[in-house]
């Protein structure tokens, strides 16, 4: 299955002396023509996709090479490193987290790697970017660009007697409608969840979708007492209150198969709900059979809202070879190095005779040439539909704006939410606590202090 490497590895930190994860000694010589060896924070080799541009971008850099580490990126230990001197040559990150580390000073601008490796900026989708500037600076290569969309159990729907070309988020009555008919219980026992709305990590969707934003464009702003993001939430808790609350909604929700061919969909245990793509090829490799629909996630004017996230590759201050490190990345996310990755992994599913529904990059000519001629029909319409639709949103992305204080910021909200799912405040009052933590840790951040 395809599973972004975001989600699934985990980066170690590679230590070097005193607990640091910069390179050796007789590494560190600061000279770009001497055979060096890079290391990281935050980035594994697990699957096909992620070795074959690992490997292409330490043939760049000859005789020099790169070092993978295997556990994930640990905040603490890398401002730490940054601090003594002894920092990893890279590190990838979420692009939201760039700003929290820029405002810190530990991660550099990358207008000098991208002059002097010529980078193409023009490669990389605008939301991708916007999300790894800070006040006009750029922090950071965007890796994979994760759109949301709609996806549909048609069975479920078919017993409800919904049509799922016409099942909509913009009309919310009718989605409340929609998913109470969705919904299957026996008792207090759930047996289907009619709609999801993956709260709380996709509430900045449904806030999007009701016209607002949680922080102002120029992210120093908290947003979070707007009364269309009350709503938003509102709204969302209801629909989980609705189907049992809280603790059996997320209880059945755990339970899901949610990788496996006995997942979700196969079980006839969803109706519908927002997903990042990367679950078509989680199906398709898995349940193969199921009968899926795709659409776009649609705001209440009826457009589509596709919020993306994805990763990228900084390079810390003090790197200890900022030069190679820079090569490095460029190639890691230029387009002949996804396309030559999309080439090994639709080889490799041909051999295994399972489906190959692409991957969605932040590099838009890589996902021109991908999808045009490495990805073929599987044979399933729902499938081979669902991908075209992905494209067609994808063109609608939008990113949260990045923030020094990106971290503190995404736990107000998220803790706000839980409150009111786990019943002990209401939305406005939960929200309106999360605004002043929010808008604390802002200025705290944007205050250099």
């Amino acid at each position: 299955m395809f599973i972004r490497t975001s989600r699934i590895l985990v980066a170690v930190l590679l230590l070097a002396g005193c607990g640091g994860v910069g390179g050796s000694g007789s590494d560190s010589t600061g000279d770009d023509t001497a055979a060096v060896t890079l290391t990281m924070m935050g980035f594994g080799t697990g699957d096909d996709i992620a070795e074959t541009r690992f490997n292409l971008a330490n043939k760049a850099i000859a005789p020099s090479t790169a070092k993978a580490s295997e556990g994930s990126f640990n905040a603490q230990q890398f401002l730490s490193a940054v601090a003594s001197s002894t920092p990893p040559d890279l590190v990838y990150m979420e692009r939201r987290l760039l700003g929290t580390y820029a405002a810190k000073n530990a991660l550099v601008p990358l207008k000098d790697c991208v002059d002097q490796e010529k980078i193409d900026l023009s490669q990389f989708r605008e939301a991708a970017v916007k999300e790894a500037t800070l006040n006009g600076q750029l922090y950071g290569l965007p890796e994979f660009y994760n759109n949301r969309v709609m996806m549909i159990n048609n069975t479920a729907f078919a017993e409800a007697g919904l049509d799922p070309a016409t099942f909509s988020t913009a009309d919310w009555p009718a989605l409340q409608q929609a998913t109470a008919k969705l919904y299957k219980a026996n008792g207090t026992k759930l047996q289907r969840i009619g709609f999801d709305p993956k709260i709380p990590e996709f509430f900045p969707l449904w806030a999007r979708a009701n016209g607002a934003a949680l922080v102002s464009d120029d992210g120093k702003t908290a947003q979070l007492t707007d009364p269309k993001v009350v709503e938003a939430l509102t709204f969302t808790v209801g629909l989980v209150n609705a189907q049992g609350g809280w603790a059996r909604f997320k209880s059945f929700r755990d339970s899901f198969d949610f990788f496996g061919a006995k997942n979700q969909f196969a079980s006839n245990q969803l109706g519908a709900f927002p997903m990042e793509d990367f679950y078509l090829n989680v199906l398709a490799s898995n349940s193969p059979q199921v009968k899926l629909t795709v659409s776009p996630f649609q705001g209440r004017d009826g457009q589509p809202v596709d919020w993306i996230t994805g990763n990228a590759w900084a390079i810390p201050a003090k790197s200890p070879h900022p030069k190679q490190a820079c090569k490095w990345i460029k190639t890691m996310t230029d387009s002949p190095t996804w396309i030559e990755a999309a080439k090994v992994r639709a080889a490799a599913r041909q051999k295994e005779n399972k489906p190959f529904s692409g991957v969605f990059t932040g590099n838009t000519r890589a996902d021109e040439v991908i999808f045009r001629d490495v990805v073929k029909p599987i044979g399933n319409a729902g499938f081979d539909t669902a991908v075209q639709t992905v494209l067609k949103t994808q063109e609608a992305g939008i990113s949260e704006p990045l923030t020094a204080a990106g971290e503190e910021v995404r736990a107000a909200w998220q803790d706000a939410i839980n409150r009111v799912l786990e019943g002990k405040q209401q939305p406005a009052q939960a929200l309106a606590l999360a605004q002043q933590q929010a808008q604390a840790a802002l200025d705290k951040a944007n205050s250099g202090k």
